[in-house]
């Protein structure tokens, strides 16, 4: 009794079944390669994605504090305001103060937000915790 050949065990070759017919091969020793080189692409996955940062939003908490307390958020405010979320991310801030002029604004970095704001006038009966970062906008 013989036993049947599988065609998948023969080696390629002149005795054998060919690996790959010269119409099927994509490249040649010698070839110039097509599209982007590899070094290219992996710098642009292991690079940190560039988008526009998200904007800094406010708790209900922090809104009631800017209201009750009277500090003014105007554009340039806010934009500092983002500078300092974005610097103190940067370093890996997880909970920080944000000085802005005469005010204070603790912010979860992580999620942007503004989880209260202190004027000047009440800084001095105001104990920060929980915080790993200070900054300075």
């Amino acid at each position: 009794m013989s036993m049947p050949v599988n065609p998948a065990l023969i080696p390629p070759g002149p005795s054998g079944i060919p690996a790959v017919s010269p119409t099927q091969r994509t490249s040649r020793v010698g070839d110039t390669p097509s599209g982007p080189a590899f070094g290219a692409v992996l710098r642009e996955a292991a690079a940190p994605a560039r988008s526009v940062p998200q904007p800094v939003v406010f708790s209900g908490h922090a809104l009631q504090r800017i209201e009750r307390r009277g500090i003014t958020m105007d554009a340039e405010t806010q934009r500092r305001l983002g500078e300092g979320v974005d610097r103190a991310a940067s370093k890996g801030s997880r909970a920080a103060v944000v000085l802005v002029d005469d005010n204070a604004f603790v912010v979860g970095v992580p999620s942007r937000t503004v989880i209260t704001a202190v004027g000047r006038d009440n800084m001095k009966e105001h104990v920060f915790t929980n915080i790993d970062s200070a900054v300075i906008a």
